[in-house]
């Protein structure tokens, strides 16, 4: 064999182990991606007058869901501790949402100041709520927003095992 084959035959090795390396980090940040949100397409169906979502907890036994508010994709993280639904600046920024009057809330990082905003339509499957009620939090970190008490005060909802399912009647509110 040449030494020419040789080297030939080590670049394609090597460009195998770089290739086979970039299809491994693909799969496994997907992986870790479905695990910290396996809602991604939250499963959703409407039964008569009910909307119904079923969701799974993460691997850190949270809920977080794929959705959309006035028409854009975010991303959910429900907190029944919150009063308002909470979005961070950048997230509120991007959504093109009205900063309203100044409030103060109490986070797990102490008390802020937050601005009032409202939500034309939050969406996640087939479930829709119109004008609800939220908060512009300038030093919230991340891009998740915290689906709190004026939206999900609107549901029932139950838990069984690893799975949450929300209801909503619309003929209710």
């Amino acid at each position: 064999m040449s030494s020419d084959n040789v080297k030939i035959g080590k670049r394609f090795a090597y460009i195998f182990w770089i290739l086979l390396m970039m299809i491994m980090f693909a799969f496994f940040s997907n992986q870790l991606e479905l695990q910290d949100n396996p809602n991604q397409r939250p499963e959703s169906f409407v039964d008569g007058s009910e909307t119904v979502l079923i969701l799974k907890q993460n691997r850190k036994g949270h809920y977080v869901t794929n959705g959309y508010i006035n028409g854009q994709e975010v991303v959910f993280l429900l907190d029944t501790g919150a009063t308002d639904v909470a979005i961070p600046r950048q997230v509120a920024d991007r959504l093109l949402l009205n900063q309203g009057a100044p409030v103060r809330v109490s986070t797990a990082n102490g008390v802020a100041t937050a601005y009032r905003t409202s939500i034309n339509e939050l969406e996640i499957g087939k479930l829709s709520l119109q004008n609800v009620r939220a908060t512009i939090v300038p030093g919230m970190p991340g891009e998740q927003v915290l689906l709190g008490m004026s939206a999900l005060r609107q549901v029932s909802f139950s838990q069984t095992g690893n799975e949450l399912t929300i209801r909503f009647n619309r003929f209710d509110y």
